[in-house]
């Protein structure tokens, strides 16, 4: 389906993803999904867990069983009641049905909820190779869809894949001047998990200067730490504290980022230096 933009316009309401544009299966000739999809505007209004909001996307997939749209609508609720099952059945009919629309969405539900790293890689790297456009961003706006594949070949122990391929897509964010809250941290915690401890520090540099958290300047000491770099060392860790305090940190409303720290590793590693001396 390479003619995604004419079918897709950026509308969002209810919390559901995109609004469909019906007038486009209309053109297309396709006069079920048309009255499908006409059928699925009449969500709009009603709250994603109320019996109106469902029974109306039931009603369009009667009319066409193949509308995709009508699938993940209905999926989203189910995955913030905490119903994965339910939610993975209808998600996964709304890949077989319009794969190039939901394998990014899937896969990184995969990654942020489920900690399927294996289920992710292999649903982005399946969107990859059915586009010949950019994959774009997670769904949550944080990652671009490369990114989060590299974060979950880290988790599955991979991290010199990790890093080749995180380094491509931030050479690749550079370039268009759009870089992630996290990208450089991701990256510079990579370097410093496989003894790059230089490399790390410049990376955490960068990060400071684009988004400054208590993770990067926490990593930062470590980085210092690995360096003998004493002095360096215990200036990070004072900055991690403030900036933890402040609440410039890592966050998200439904999940653990990867990297994420707490207090307590802070302040675990300010005594472990004050013992040192």
């Amino acid at each position: 389906m390479k003619n995604l933009g004419l079918i897709i316009v950026l509308f969002s309401f209810s919390g559901v993803f995109a609004q469909p544009n019906c007038e486009a299966y209309k053109y297309l000739g396709d006069t079920l999904k048309y009255e499908a999809c006409k059928k699925s505007l009449e969500i709009k209004g009603h709250y994603q867990f109320t019996r109106e909001f469902q029974t109306v996307l039931d009603e369009s997939l009667a009319i066409d069983s193949t509308f995709d749209y009508a699938y993940r609508a209905k999926s989203v609720a189910y995955l913030k009641s905490g119903d994965f099952v339910t939610w993975k059945k209808l998600i996964d009919k709304a890949v077989r049905y319009n794969p190039e629309e939901h394998l990014g969405y899937r896969g990184w539900c995969r990654y942020q909820f489920f900690r399927d790293y294996k289920g992710a890689i292999k649903d982005i790297e399946k969107l990859d190779s059915l586009v010949d456009y950019d994959i774009g961003q997670s769904q949550n706006g944080t990652y671009h869809l490369n990114i989060a594949k590299g974060l979950c070949y880290k988790a599955i122990g991979e991290q010199e894949k990790a890093i080749q391929i995180i380094e491509n897509q931030i050479q690749r964010n550079e370039q268009e001047d759009f870089i992630g809250a996290y990208d450089y941290l991701h990256l510079g915690v990579l370097y410093l998990e496989t003894e790059k401890f230089e490399k790390a520090i410049e990376v955490f540099k960068k990060q400071s200067q684009t988004n400054e958290l208590a993770e990067n300047q926490y990593y930062s000491a470590l980085a210092f730490l690995n360096l003998n770099k004493l002095t360096e060392y215990r200036s990070c860790l004072n900055k991690a504290m403030e900036l933890y305090i402040k609440g410039k940190k890592m966050s998200d409303p439904y999940s653990n980022p990867l990297d994420k720290i707490y207090l307590e590793n802070i302040e675990d590693q300010i005594k472990t230096a004050d013992n040192n001396g």
